[in-house]
């Protein structure tokens, strides 16, 4: 293992750069904008570490976040290429590795192209002209002469040129990126705002070895943990010393309170092994959770913890509530449903461990293992690898836990635990329950008066951090752990305020304690709480009989969200549904201060009453768009995903455990589900760049409800609509 000095010192190359944090962009004063460094520059904002210049005049970039399918890589490869005048194939990029790469903590909230591009755009451009003035000391000829062309400082003048890497021969600079920054004129852009494949997709898609599933190391041992059959299961009876005489030989027993493992050096004879062990434990197993049917009342009941999250009273007005509008709305347990399950590999040797994980925040996991293990966080490193998953808190450090406690009882040689699909399912940490009670009123003049919401939620992340208890692992060792806190509960309330002009305002937020272990999935409460919004927003609109953009057009003041909406109501104004379907609209601004989008869905209801998604419409501003090709490929994810979500996807559960075990028992859009989508972006190259990664995701339920309302004539407030296409 190489700290990353000593790496610096490997590879005998400069690195110019910066840390990165999680702040959000802003800018200079000379663009008018805020004039404080962007993203995380505001953390760290040295030029001495994040951009290395290797021999060959490539340009290696540092990033603290990690691949999940947003293209976070290529979007990087953009900027840079952008400010240090160079072809994409010059500019590498390493994400998330605790020795090589800055802690800019989880890979979450659509904040990788806030966060971290902006901040490696603004280091790039300040490292440019930091070599510009090098340069000139160098060769005594004004600095205004130089400019950058692949590798090489060039002078207009002399038509003189030096590499990159010849002028730093090794050195370093301990300087600060600091305001203003000259930043190359975006009429000059080649790269950035124009569309660039991802080439990680060729590989992906061909099955070439991508995932940390495909990873291998010389002599790797193979592990499965034995889980118990439900969450109040405790191990009454198991005979290890048995179990060790009769194992087959190459497989060896790891024990550490109630961890048990089976490890080997073939695969297919540790699975054998451990279904060998299930069939010998003798589980205690108490009812300890309630009736899934009456979930939507019992997390009320449940509620502990109120917190007065808005009371706004806008404006006095002339204007009376004429109608009163209502609803009770529920969203279930939603899984993250990782196409792979969750897969970890560690290696421990002479006091020091490595991990390779796809979590989504190696130095929070890092944290976690260091308190779990009782080790120095120094001693720990944990290297970020692409996975088959999802966004947000699945498995992957769970899975990466159970590595490294093995790889501490096996030290010299890499460990790797490979979870099996009833594993993920039933232990990962899901989508919390959610109900939305909303009471809106409406004046004769169309206008909002009044907005009351209450929401009951559970946490919307526990993801791992110096608390060894949010990892599952540490709650079953000889010491076990259990969570300190609650977790984050504020994202239950994301986006429960109506971005529309309202005026008064209040919202509640009931915290309850589910009997399912929940964390982060992706958008968090926003999707559950648009959803409400945009029900009652469609019913104020029929009530006025007026076309469901117009109506959100007139209450609005935001001009960017009237003109996405008019954007999408020019697309789908030619669209005339047949018998039987229904055209539905939803909007939001995510988190009420990013990513505006806009969803159109055509959907049908047959004979046998089965829902058909036909097409869905999207219009996307988010501000600044880096690849076109990214962003839209991000909306068309985050669409279908939530079209799964709202037509098929719950967790069922009886009394001891989680029932939905695969893909029977929890179903998700396969390809017969999937309609036509069509995305449309806003570009404005002048506005500051806004996250994309979960902007999709809220508008989708109530668009989808709403179409289905104009064929049935029926409002859905209980989702899923549907949990099979057969249905």
């Amino acid at each position: 293992m190489h700290n990353r000095r000593s790496f610096i010192r490997m590879t005998g190359s400069l690195t110019i750069g910066f840390a990165l944090g999680p702040s959000f962009l802003s800018t200079g004063r000379e663009l008018g904008l805020n004039p404080e460094l962007p993203g995380s520059l505001r953390r760290y904002p040295g030029i001495d570490s994040w951009l290395e210049v290797l021999p060959d005049n490539r340009i290696r970039v540092f990033t603290g976040k990690i691949e999940l399918g947003q293209g976070i890589g290529t979007a990087i490869k953009q900027v840079v290429a952008e400010e240090l005048f160079c072809n994409l194939e010059l500019v590498e990029v390493v994400l998330a590795d605790t020795s090589l790469t800055p802690n800019e903590g989880y890979t979450a909230g659509s904040g990788s192209i806030k966060s971290s591009a902006m901040a490696v755009r603004y280091a790039a451009a300040a490292a440019r002209e930091v070599l510009f003035r090098l340069t000139a000391e160098k060769t005594g000829r004004p600095i205004n002469e130089f400019y950058l062309d692949n590798g090489q400082v060039k002078n207009k003048q002399t038509n003189q040129s030096q590499a990159v890497s010849e002028l730093f021969q090794g050195k370093r600079w301990h300087k600060d990126v600091t305001l203003p920054v000259k930043l190359k004129p975006k009429d000059q852009y080649r790269y950035v705002g124009k569309p660039v494949p991802r080439k990680d997709l060729t590989t992906i898609i061909s099955g070439e070895s991508f995932f940390i599933t495909d990873l291998r190391f010389p002599g790797m041992l193979h592990a499965r943990i034995l889980r118990p059959p439900a969450y109040s299961a405790t191990l009454k009876h198991l005979d290890i010393a048995s179990i060790e005489r009769n194992l087959s030989e190459g497989l060896q027993l790891v024990t550490n309170g109630r961890f048990i493992a089976v490890v080997g050096v073939d695969e297919y004879q540790v699975i054998r092994g451990l279904e060998q062990i299930s069939k010998q434990a003798e589980w205690s197993v108490s009812d300890q959770l309630p009736d899934q049917k009456n979930l939507k009342d019992l997390i009320v009941a449940r509620s502990t913890e109120v917190e007065s999250v808005l009371d706004e009273v806008r404006n006095q007005s002339d204007f009376e509530t004429a109608q009163v509008f209502r609803g009770s709305f529920f969203k279930p347990y939603v899984m993250h449903a990782s196409i792979g399950p969750a897969c970890g590999i560690a290696y421990y040797k002479d006091e020091r461990l490595e991990v390779w994980t796809h979590s989504q925040g190696v130095f929070p996991f890092r944290a976690a293992l260091a308190t779990m293990l009782n080790m120095k966080e120094e001693n720990i490193r944990v290297t970020g690898i692409p996975g088959p998953g999802c966004y947000g808190h699945n498995s992957s450090d769970d899975a990466a836990a159970d590595a490294a406690v093995i790889a501490r009882t096996i030290p010299g040689r890499y460990i790797r635990v490979q979870w099996t699909r009833p594993q993920e399912n039933q232990w990962e940490a899901l989508g919390c329950a959610m109900r939305m009670d909303v009471e809106a009123g409406l004046s004769d003049q169309g206008s909002i008066t009044y907005w009351n919401t209450g929401v009951w939620t559970d946490s919307h992340s526990t993801r791992p951090n110096a608390d060894s208890g949010t990892l599952l692992t540490a709650r079953y060792l000889d010491s076990p752990a259990n969570m300190q806190s609650r977790g984050y509960l504020g994202g239950g309330y994301r986006n429960a305020e109506p971005y529309y002009k309202v005026m008064q305002k209040k919202i509640v937020a009931h915290y309850y304690d589910g009997p399912l272990r929940v964390s982060s999935l992706r958008s968090l409460g926003a999707y559950a709480n648009i959803f409400a919004v945009e029900s009652i927003i469609d019913e104020m609109s029929e009530s006025l009989s007026l076309h469901p953009l117009d109506f959100r057009i007139r209450n609005l003041e935001d001009i960017r969200a009237i003109e996405v909406l008019q954007k999408l109501k020019e697309r789908t104004d030619q669209v005339k549904p047949s018998t039987g379907e229904g055209l539905g609209y939803a909007f939001a601004r995510y988190k009420n201060s990013d990513a505006y989008c806009a969803v159109a869905v055509l959907a049908r209801i047959d004979a046998q009453s089965v829902i058909e998604l036909i097409k869905m419409w999207a219009v996307v501003d988010a501000g600044e768009v880096i690849n076109p090709d990214g962003l839209t490929q991000q909306t068309e994810g985050g669409m279908l995903q939530a079209a799964s979500w709202t037509l098929m996807e719950e967790v069922q559960f009886d009394t001891r455990h989680i029932v939905s075990g695969d893909w029977t028992t929890y179903p998700v859009f396969r390809f017969r589900d999937v309609p036509l989508v069509e995305v449309m972006l806003i570009d404005r190259p002048d506005e500051p760049a806004l996250g994309g990664g979960e902007v999709a995701m809220p508008p989708v339920p109530a668009a989808i409800t709403n179409a289905i309302y104009r064929i049935t004539g029926e409002r859905i407030y209980d989702l899923p609509v549907r949990k099979t296409s057969e249905q």
